[in-house]
């Protein structure tokens, strides 16, 4: 596989447009994006495609609307033992309530993103993370509303 060369590939005033724009509607029609980009479809296909081959583009999704998300989600700070990353993120994998797990720097080691259908649910997903091998203590932090969401 390719290494990705930051220096030669750049990504122009047109090409941040375009990803603005699938950002917003990832599912509009090349010959609308040509359009309000001025440009022709061709072109507009040809900047996708190399924005994917080039790694700018990393594929195409959905977000989630209100009847799809579950109904109650929490920012979980993790301190664990060393050397038990591993085995935590391990245990972690095997929940389907985790969205996401990120290292940290500072006073926590993981930051994890719990989602879950009711406060019973979320509170027995608290309990198996608190309560896995290697965790030396969590702290829950329940998202009440959200406030500013730029993910796209």
């Amino acid at each position: 596989m390719e290494q990705f060369d930051h220096t030669s590939q750049h990504i122009d005033e047109t090409d941040r447009a375009l990803v603005s724009l699938l950002s917003a509607d990832a599912r509009m029609p090349v010959s609308d994006l040509a359009r309000r980009l001025g440009l022709a479809r061709t072109t507009v296909q040809a900047r996708i495609e190399r924005l994917i081959q080039r790694g700018a583009i990393a594929g195409f999704t959905i977000r989630r609307g209100p009847a799809l998300k579950e109904a109650i989600r929490a920012t979980v700070l993790v301190c664990i033992e060393p050397r038990a990353q591993a085995d935590v993120l391990a245990r972690l994998r095997q929940m389907p309530e985790v969205e996401t797990v990120h290292t940290t720097s500072g006073r926590v080691d993981l930051m994890v993103i719990v989602c879950a259908s009711s406060t019973e649910a979320l509170d027995a997903a608290l309990d198996r993370i608190a309560e896995a091998r290697g965790v030396k203590s969590s702290e829950s932090l329940i998202h009440l509303t959200t406030k500013l969401d730029r993910r796209g």
